[in-house]
């Protein structure tokens, strides 16, 4: 059988680079729950305000389907950013020539678990 693999959350096509979320998502990954918000609450980046949003989604996910756990028992278990889908628009150019300007969307997913005790 499987182990249980933890409370999810995702967001999808977010208008950010994933590159930029990368960065912010580094900062928490394995961290517990308190501290991760922690993290994110004092960063200034647009992708510290979308991370936030998933990753306390998530903890009220945990937090609504286990009546017996509460925020600091949670840590962030997994933390994805992969790339979606891109709009293709046309950058005008010197002499009559274009670009093309890639707007760039970000898939999160979050996955937060119950930090187990050692004795277990």
């Amino acid at each position: 059988m499987n182990a249980k693999k933890g409370y999810q959350a995702h967001a999808k096509y977010l208008m950010i680079s994933p590159t930029k979320v990368r960065r912010v998502a580094d900062n928490i990954r394995s961290k517990s729950y308190p501290d991760a918000m922690a993290i994110l609450e004092n960063l200034p980046n647009k992708g510290a305000y979308l991370l936030k949003k998933v990753v306390k989604s998530a903890a009220a996910n945990a937090l609504f389907q286990n009546n017996k756990l509460d925020e600091e028992m949670l840590y962030v278990k997994e933390l994805q950013v992969n790339e979606g889908p891109r709009f293709k628009r046309i950058w005008a150019r010197g002499r009559g020539r274009r670009d093309i300007l890639l707007k760039r969307m970000s898939h999160i997913s979050v996955v937060v678990d119950e930090i187990k005790e050692m004795g277990e």
